[in-house]
């Protein structure tokens, strides 16, 4: 029976959306589609979730382009700003799991500088067995190799796993060892896949 949990944070504990910064900055929703596309978009953002530093990636933008020098310098100075607090129902899953006597881990793409605000702001953080966030060690999800990671350090076995993220290609890459992936919709879908599983109890 599969007895571990191992939650992704952005999309799942985490309401991060850099939507939520750039509303206030720009006039339509157009206008910030298209920023989040072609300036700081997601592969952009992926090389800071890999380790690279903050500042080198604002720097490279604005050489890009230097035009939306003021834009590309809020991504980071109001990171803060992209996140709407934590996703209340999955952190109380978390609670009831610690609270059945169930070892959760964490397994995150997330900047190392960005996480050590995160770590200041959301208590839950510190309430897990062991975390891999992929800005410390330099590997990111959906690579095997930060999985890989994960159960080395820690100890895990893949088969007792069961592993809840926003995205279906992190979720694949879990499957492909072994694990059980749960893609993340809602805290109320993951309560009840998690019951299927004898892991939590419904409702």
């Amino acid at each position: 029976m599969r007895k571990t949990v191992v939650f992704d944070l952005g999309g799942v504990l985490i309401d991060h959306d850099p939507r939520y910064l750039y509303r206030k900055l720009l006039p339509t929703e157009d206008a910030v589609a298209d920023f989040l596309t072609t300036v700081c978009d997601h592969a952009w953002n992926e090389l800071q979730d890999a380790g690279r530093s903050l500042a080198d990636a604002t720097a490279e933008r604005i050489a890009l382009f230097p035009e939306k020098r003021d834009l590309i310098e809020a991504y980071y100075a109001r990171w803060d700003e992209m996140l709407n607090g934590a996703i209340d129902g999955t952190v109380d899953i978390f609670r009831d799991l610690r609270a059945a006597g169930k070892p959760v881990y964490g397994l995150s793409n997330f900047s190392a500088e960005t996480y050590v605000w995160a770590g200041r702001h959301y208590e839950f953080l510190d309430w897990f067995e062991g975390i891999v966030v992929s800005g410390q060690d330099g590997l990111i999800k959906p690579d095997p190799d930060i999985y890989r990671l994960l159960l080395a350090r820690y100890g895990l076995q893949a088969e007792d796993l069961v592993f809840v993220d926003d995205r279906e290609a992190n979720i694949r890459a879990a499957h492909d060892l072994g694990i059980h992936g749960i893609q993340f919709t809602s805290p109320e879908k993951l309560r009840m896949e998690l019951a299927a599983l004898g892991i939590l109890q419904a409702g």
